[in-house]
């Protein structure tokens, strides 16, 4: 709208300017006409009066303006000359004051049409420079985030190939560690209060020892190509609490687990899936105040997808941090690394899945796995 109004006044505005000239000079011919011959003083003074529409024609609209209204004048002004026809040196300087018109309308034009010519340069070359500018302030943009990129790619590369000489050297002693708990499992029998952390510690270490492996395949570039088998995530979710039931009773924090069916009905790969909630539990156990309460939620949607939520009523995360806490090294803790919330948006992204942060509605924050339809009979990797 603004637009419009402005194009319709650019439109208008030199209509009305020049009918007010044309106003003028047809004002100043009439006095002249109608004012007495031998009344030199007013003719005289209607003679300066006429410069001004011709000079204000000029300045508004360049030569063409000017000799226009130059010519007008004149026409306004011949009237009055036939007055002094026969006069003599009288009538020589009422012509000689049309041809003054005319000079003057002529000059003024030239000297407006410049200065508009100028204008018009030095606008055009602000311009240029405007557009200069943005770019090479889009470019620096370019540049600097290209640096930060090539930064945190250089890190990733040192930390990847430090994490292959670290997978490579605990190799060892991690088999070591597994084949001493298969012995302390054959001393505990099934119903022995003690066989569940026995479990517990020859699952993880287990579970330690295929990720070194993955990470010495991928190193090789062979990535993984069997197959995990799948469990349901309720048991993967107990699995996940009985690793962390001293730092939760320490801290006198309440994990609560799903009590729907539908944690019994989605299956997972466990490995990964122990990997993303035991990064997201740990990350919200951190974020409470002792005596807290952390849930892990699990829904099924109308469409087939599925809704894992791990949520807390800690303080929450700002709105400004919500994409910034997923970026890697990125931490505010003085003994983290930055990359557990990377680790597991990257493992669910690998179903097909996305990652976010939102509010909790009774306060707090809430991590949501938000997944699509399940293929086959649950999730796996697609990469």
């Amino acid at each position: 709208m603004n637009k419009l109004k402005s194009t319709i006044y650019s439109s208008t505005a030199p209509k009305i300017l020049f009918s007010v000239l044309l106003i003028a000079v047809v004002v100043i011919g009439l006095l002249h006409l109608f004012t007495p011959g031998d009344l030199l003083l007013y003719h005289n003074t209607y003679r300066r009066l006429s410069y001004f529409p011709i000079v204000l024609g000029g300045l508004w609209f360049g030569v063409a303006g000017g000799l226009g209204i130059a010519v007008l004048t004149s026409i306004a002004f011949i009237p009055h000359v036939l007055h002094y026809v026969g006069h003599g040196q009288q009538a020589v300087s009422e012509l000689m004051e049309i041809v003054l018109y005319l000079a003057a309308g002529l000059l003024v034009g030239v000297i407006s049409g410049r200065q508009t010519r100028l204008r018009e340069g030095y606008q055009q070359l602000s311009e240029k420079l405007q557009a200069s500018y943005l770019r090479l302030q889009e470019e620096a943009s370019q540049l600097i985030e290209a640096e930060t990129r090539l930064a945190a790619a250089q890190k990733f590369s040192a930390l990847g190939h430090l994490s292959a000489s670290l997978a490579h050297e605990i190799k060892n002693p991690l088999a070591s560690i597994k084949g001493t708990a298969e012995i302390l499992r054959d001393e505990f029998p099934g119903e022995h209060p003690k066989r569940e952390f026995v479990d517990i510690l020859f699952k993880e270490t287990g579970r330690l020892q295929e990720t070194v492996e993955e990470i010495l395949r991928y190193a090789k570039g062979r990535p993984q190509e069997k197959e995990e088998p799948l469990e349901p995530l309720a048991a993967v979710a107990g699995h996940v609490a009985a690793l962390l039931e001293r730092q939760l009773r320490e801290k006198e924090v309440r994990l609560i687990l799903p009590t729907n069916g539908e944690g019994q009905q989605l299956l997972v790969e466990s490995t990964k899936y122990s990997q993303v909630l035991l990064n997201l539990v740990l990350n919200a156990l951190d974020a409470v105040q002792p005596g807290g309460h952390i849930w892990l939620l699990v829904e099924g949607g109308a469409n087939g997808g599925w809704r894992i939520a791990v949520c807390d009523d800690g303080p929450g995360v700002v709105e400004a941090e919500r994409e910034s806490i997923f970026a890697p090294f990125y931490t505010d803790k003085s003994d983290g690394t930055g990359l557990g919330l990377l680790i597991s948006r990257k493992i669910v992204e690998s179903y097909g899945g996305t990652l976010r942060v939102t509010d909790r509605p009774g306060g707090g924050a809430c991590f949501e796995m938000l997944l699509p339809v399940k293929n086959g009979s649950g999730f796996r990797q697609t990469v």
